[in-house]
């Protein structure tokens, strides 16, 4: 009598294991639209990123052949004999080797170890071909350290239609959410670790939008903010009962800077005595308010037409340069904006761009304001600024010692930077030093 086997745990565990992750795929297939609309992570995490992981793993070989990126095992003259003589088939070249593929909110970033000879410029040439062949927005390439590169693809152009919110309340001291970077990550102006900045941008390219987006994060926070705009005011004069000091021509501009280098010297004598470095050294109830200021159109302070004019503009870059070498430790810093800033303004921009460390530069007029916004720091940098269109309001280029980036600030209107501005004014702090300045 034959009895009839029943299929063992064993067996049957693999066929349910297969039905299950059917059914899983099935679901997120079925649903993906609707999930790629309403939680774009979570679909990207799902769907999007195993595909795509699929796709630069199949075509890495290829891909590195055609875009010259790979290099023969053997001298060509032994791949012809080998052919001839043996009938083999020719080596495969050798490619350089990749590290996991690693998935951000938005794309995905990878390491990539060089052949002998090769330098990370060859990658960089070689990122229009990856973006095209992986089908993704785009490709950027970045010396990780000596021998590798990081190769950074975003599916999408996170700079098209910002997600991140607004910082709302005071936050950290001095730290600003100003809009988003081209990773999807937020775009912070960090005024404690790159005290000083130049803001340069055309008419309408979101120069002014940015300046709106700093003051309405600066305003709720223990900070003053001061003005100099020589264009009669008519852009700073919106913040200006959340300013504690306002200039509004190169007369009062001169005034307000020589009050602010006192106050500057008179918190370094205060710094001595308590034999600290900066201004964070001191108890929190003996430190100083720290100082914002805001400079708008610089080019305003600096061109001369007389000879009186000259003694002005004179005195006003010795005391904005002197500002931006003391001032960080003392808990002053310097935001300075302009349409146009050129070395044909005088040394005394050149000198001052050498201590502005932080630089955004939006869509310009003039290749001469991005050269010297950008060419000192990062050749590609000036490369991504110029190739900023007009339609493209909002972006920018910012970089710093620690490389470059694509960012686009968040809309914050003239309105709303009016409101905050009043909202918060009663807690414009009362600088003495200032009052009598700008009059």
């Amino acid at each position: 009598m034959t009895l009839a086997s029943t299929p063992s745990a064993g067996a049957t565990w693999p066929s349910w294991v297969l039905l299950v992750a059917t059914v899983l795929v099935s679901g997120l297939l079925i649903a993906g639209p609707a999930l790629r609309r309403h939680y774009p992570v979570a679909w990207w995490l799902l769907l999007g990123f195993p595909v795509v992981a699929f796709r630069v793993t199949y075509t890495w070989r290829p891909l590195m052949a055609g875009c010259g990126l790979a290099v023969s095992r053997r001298p060509a003259l032994t791949v012809v004999s080998g052919l001839v003589g043996n009938g083999a088939p020719p080596p495969q070249p050798r490619v350089p080797r990749r590290g996991l593929i690693r998935p951000t909110a938005g794309g995905f970033w990878l390491l990539v170890r060089l052949l002998p000879g090769q330098v990370p410029e060859d990658f960089v040439k070689a990122a229009p071909a990856m973006a095209e062949d992986w089908q993704v927005h785009a490709v950027r390439v970045t010396s990780w350290k000596p021998g590798l590169v990081r190769i950074a693809a975003s599916m999408a152009d996170p700079l098209a239609s910002p997600r991140l919110s607004k910082q709302r309340g005071p936050g950290h001291l001095l730290r600003v959410v100003v809009g988003t970077l081209e990773t999807g990550a937020a775009w912070v102006m960090d005024l404690r670790r790159i005290p000083h900045w130049l803001i340069v941008g055309a008419t309408r390219s979101g120069k002014s939008t940015l300046i709106n987006a700093l003051v309405a994060g600066l305003a709720p926070q223990p900070a003053a903010l001061v003005g100099i705009d020589c264009k009669g005011g008519m852009e700073l004069s919106l913040y200006e009962p959340r300013l504690s000091a306002l200039a509004t021509n190169r007369e009062q501009a001169v005034k307000l800077l020589v009050a602010l280098v006192d106050l500057t010297l008179d918190r370094m004598t205060i710094c001595r005595t308590a034999r600290v470095r900066n201004i964070w050294g001191l108890p929190e109830k003996e430190r100083p308010v720290p100082v914002v200021v805001i400079v708008d159109e610089i080019a305003e302070l600096f061109l001369i037409a007389s000879r009186n004019e000259k003694d002005e503009a004179h005195a006003a870059g010795t005391a904005l340069i002197r500002l931006a070498q003391l001032g960080a430790a003392l808990g002053v810093f310097l935001v300075v904006a302009g349409q146009r800033v050129g070395s044909d303004l005088g040394p005394g921009v050149t000198a001052l761009r050498a201590q502005l460390g932080g630089r955004v530069c939006h869509r310009v007029a003039d290749p001469g304001t991005a050269e010297m916004a950008l060419g000192d720091l990062n050749p590609d940098a000036l490369k991504a600024a110029q190739a900023i269109t007009p339609e493209q309001a909002g972006t920018a280029v910012l970089a710093s010692g620690d490389g470059w980036e694509r960012a686009r600030s968040h809309l914050t209107t003239e309105a709303d930077a009016e409101a905050i501005a009043a909202e918060y004014a009663h807690l414009t702090p009362v600088l003495p030093e200032l009052l009598d300045s700008a009059k």
